[in-house]
């Protein structure tokens, strides 16, 4: 009995059905199963009826995977999405550097200590190289178009449309990949910076207003974090 067993365990496969795959492209993405940044081929597939392992008659076309160089591991085209490591990181830099940009341009340039503790946070989101001196330029010529400035209309539009569309721009692709904590950690370093010399201004809370919602956060959600801020002593 054990013989038979065994030849039936030997018994070779007569038909069955094979995938051919192509590499059509291939880059580097974020391997969820490695925990980070891996060479991916992006391959497309034939299905194949197979007599005694060989490939005879098609059987269509099999749904396109990304394959991890590293780990074999096959997830669908959408895995392309996510940002890689470098690439977020790139991101979140442009994020806070532009959230600094807003707030300094609805009306903190004018004071040393909004500006200080807009460099640090530049800095701490790792442009390294900021300075006072380089916030201050830019910010004027947002200032242009915001009508912030000397002189301004206090009932003008606070946050102007080249401003609020570069913010969506810059905060919108990248709110899909960041967790709620990190959303409000990008809207509350924006109000430190508004806080530094005292209380909100109209048209720093209408900025940061823009802000949490290019993140995707509820209006309740923006109200509640932007008054927290405001009772915490800096």
């Amino acid at each position: 009995m054990g013989s038979t067993k065994g030849q039936r365990a030997l018994r070779p496969v007569l038909c069955g059905v094979r995938t051919v795959w192509d590499a059509v492209g291939d880059g580097v993405f974020f391997c969820s199963g490695c925990g980070g940044d891996r060479n991916y081929r992006h391959l497309t597939g034939r299905r194949r009826l197979t007599v005694l392992g060989v490939p005879l008659v098609g059987r269509g076309e099999a749904e396109p995977v990304v394959e991890c160089a590293a780990c074999l591991a096959r997830y669908a085209p959408e895995a392309l999405e996510r940002p890689t490591t470098t690439r977020f990181s790139a991101m979140l830099r442009e994020a806070v550097h532009t959230v600094t940009l807003a707030v300094l341009a609805a009306g903190g340039t004018t004071s040393r200590t909004v500006l200080e503790a807009a460099v640090a946070t530049v800095r701490d989101a790792g442009l390294d190289d900021c300075t006072q001196e380089q916030l201050y330029t830019v910010v004027e010529v947002l200032a242009a178009d915001t009508g912030y400035g000397p002189g301004a209309d206090p009932a003008a539009e606070a946050c102007g449309p080249t401003l609020a569309i570069e913010l969506h721009e810059v905060l919108a692709p990248l709110a899909p990949h960041l967790a709620t904590a990190g959303r409000e950690s990008v809207l509350l370093q924006g109000a430190r910076i508004a806080l530094a010399d005292g209380p909100y201004r109209a048209a720093e809370r209408q900025v940061l207003t823009t802000v949490g919602t290019a993140l995707h956060l509820p209006d309740e959600d923006i109200a509640r974090l932007l008054a927290a801020a405001a009772r915490t002593p800096s």
